[in-house]
């Protein structure tokens, strides 16, 4: 459907409330959103009770909270321009933040459903509560770490750089709606059933009956979701630091001359601003911050191909869990691709073929032909994935290259390919400055930092 007709006859976005119900099973907090004249929205999220105390103003702010990202979910079904919060309140300082995530958060939808706005006009926020004096204090002791898992290789590297940390028994894992991939990874580094805190969220299908009608679809922030709720979580099971595992190619655009970024909510900036909006608005002691931010991604690839032990259960493809498919390599995404691209100058090609049941790169497929150009820089469009810079991947292709080439192996397909195009050339003799690279802009804290530093030197290569 079309953009500007869809604002016209859907002017009106409503946030209304939630509600909070205990259950035998957890906490519960139904949202009640609303498209004015077209449908209602519900959405759910079930929290275990750890903690919870129904009079804390803290669990209450964060409730609203995560409420007001999840919103954006359903509301980009029609883009209503005018956004009214019933149910709490707001000041322009909050607004012109939430403004700023959800304006940056979608600049891949947009781009994909080529909406052209600004951050000015895309939306305004209207919120009907009234001041409250914001007296916000914990009262609780905070300590040790909850991390969000996801399965993937990142976190794995989070979690043996955090088991150098002095322990991990203070510590806690956090998965959302978790995959096989994440619990077992979190059972290998050490951690038992009840130490991995499970909140699950549940989608009002309704978006999904919408999008089929054509409504609007596309990506919205989703780590920026997870930060909510894993902060949220921290703050009821006394954690101190909700620990991430976003490294610093997570800044770079998704769209070459542009502020299109499929990792926005993953990015140091939406970092930086969440951790100020916890300060600032939900004073609770926690303290957010990404662990791998220091390092490259050949970095954490150099770290993850020595910890073997994971390497049958990780999984970073989000293809393979969706549909019919559950916690798998499609092999098909460029995802899949990427993870073996990065993979490669670190793992014989054997190696690959162990954890991928094939490798990617000896692929002759067009589509897979497609995402190596996107991924090293031959199309103006990244693949809108979580994927490492492309000088990065280039540097990985001429390296992963020259240590087969070393070896007296023959080239797998998509590298012989790699030899022929413009991209070789120009980064075959680059300097290799991502081995000792550490990015010293972080919100690290220091004991931490050292850890990073040293997990990173001791991969030489």
């Amino acid at each position: 459907m079309n953009y500007n007709e869809l604002i016209a006859k859907y002017p009106v976005f409503i946030y209304h409330g939630y509600d909070i119900t205990e259950l035998d099973e957890g906490i519960r907090i139904v949202y009640d959103f609303e498209t004015v004249g077209l449908t209602e929205f519900h959405p759910c999220w079930i929290f275990p009770k750890n903690g919870i105390d129904r009079s804390d103003p803290v669990f209450e702010e964060f409730v609203f909270s995560l409420g007001m990202v999840e919103l954006v979910s359903y509301w980009k079904a029609a883009c209503p321009p005018r956004v009214r919060v019933e149910c709490g309140y707001l000041s322009e300082e909050q607004i012109a933040w939430w403004k700023k995530l959800y304006y940056h958060g979608l600049g891949e939808f947009f781009y994909t459903n080529g909406v052209e706005t600004d951050m000015d006009s895309f939306m305004t926020i209207e919120a009907a509560g009234t001041e409250k004096k914001r007296v916000i204090s914990a009262g609780k002791e905070l300590c040790g770490c909850m991390i969000p898992v996801g399965g993937g290789k990142d976190s794995i590297v989070s979690l043996h750089v955090l088991s150098r940390c002095g322990g991990i028994e203070d510590n806690m894992c956090f998965m959302m709606n978790h995959r096989n991939s994440a619990f077992c990874s979190a059972l290998l580094a050490g951690y038992r059933p009840e130490s991995i805190y499970r909140p699950k969220r549940y989608l009002d299908r309704t978006i999904v009956g919408l999008n089929k009608q054509g409504f609007l679809n596309g990506h919205t922030p989703l780590s920026a979701l997870i930060a909510f709720a894993a902060s949220m979580s921290a703050y009821l099971c006394g954690k101190k630091y909700v620990v991430l595992s976003n490294e610093s190619s997570a800044n770079e655009s998704s769209v070459a001359g542009s502020d299109v970024n499929h990792q926005y909510s993953k990015s140091y900036a939406f970092e930086k601003d969440f951790a100020s909006y916890l300060e600032r608005f939900i004073p609770c002691g926690v303290r957010y911050f990404s662990l791998l931010r220091p390092l490259s991604e050949l970095q954490i690839a150099a770290i993850f191909a020595g910890l073997k032990e994971y390497h049958p259960v990780f999984r970073s493809c989000n293809a393979g869990n969706a549909g019919t498919k559950f916690d798998t390599w499609c092999l098909e995404c460029s995802k899949c691709l990427f993870v073996t691209m990065i993979l490669s100058p670190f793992l014989t090609d054997s190696e690959l073929r162990d954890i991928f049941r094939v490798n990617l790169l000896d692929s002759k497929s067009d589509r897979m032909k497609l995402y190596f150009e996107q991924l090293i820089g031959l199309h103006e469009t990244k693949p809108f994935e979580c994927v490492g810079s492309v000088d990065e991947i280039n540097f990985a292709m001429c390296m992963a290259i020259a240590k087969r080439q070393a070896r007296g192996e023959e080239l797998p397909a998509l590298l012989q390919y790699y030899t022929t195009t413009p991209a070789y050339g120009l980064h075959r003799d680059s300097p290799n400055i991502y081995a000792d690279y550490f990015d010293e802009v972080n919100l690290i804290p220091d004991e931490m930092k050292r850890q990073v530093r040293e997990c990173a030197s001791e991969c030489r290569w």
